[in-house]
């Protein structure tokens, strides 16, 4: 699908909010929900701080997006998100009639927008949304590699010092 001037703009933000997530420790995945050029929506993984498997930023943004609308069908809504949804979000993405999902980073373990599988144009199910791939993907790629890069770092790092205890 054609990726829009608009749709760098909303990921840009989306990229902020993984960077929030960044900032706690946190995956670095945010996700912006709009409809209407309105933003109704962000959010960040939370999972760890949490210690809530749900806790993913898509997830987090459909349902601060529904309370918000008071209603569960978002209908027209485009949800931008750094990496691919999982299944558990494309499944969320699907049940919640969101209209558009643009993502910026495949996920090939795990993303269900075209990657590992397509969960969110499955002919199978009542709605299907319109996927966007590839915005800001090298940005959108490059934050998560860096934070897994610290994070394999700071174990090796422990792991070091341990050794050196015994």
């Amino acid at each position: 699908m054609e990726i829009l001037e608009k749709d760098e703009y909303y990921m840009e933000l989306a990229l902020q909010e993984a960077q929030k997530a960044a900032d706690i420790g946190e995956v670095p995945i945010g996700a912006i929900l709009v409809i209407e050029d309105e933003i109704i929506a962000r959010a960040h993984n939370l999972r760890e701080t949490e210690q809530r498997a749900i806790a993913h930023a898509e997830l987090l943004a459909i349902d601060q997006a529904c309370r918000e609308k008071e209603a569960w069908r978002l209908e027209g809504a485009t949800l931008y998100v750094t990496l691919e949804p999982c299944a558990m979000c494309s499944g969320a993405i699907v049940l919640s009639r969101v209209s558009r999902v643009v993502y910026g980073a495949a996920d090939p373990k795990g993303g269900c927008a075209g990657t590992l599988m397509n969960l969110l144009q499955e002919e199978r199910f009542n709605h299907q949304c319109e996927i966007v791939a590839g915005v800001k993907s090298e940005e959108c790629g490059g934050i998560l590699s860096s934070f897994f890069k610290k994070l394999r770092d700071r174990k090796r790092k422990e792991k070091e010092e341990r050794r050196k205890e015994l």
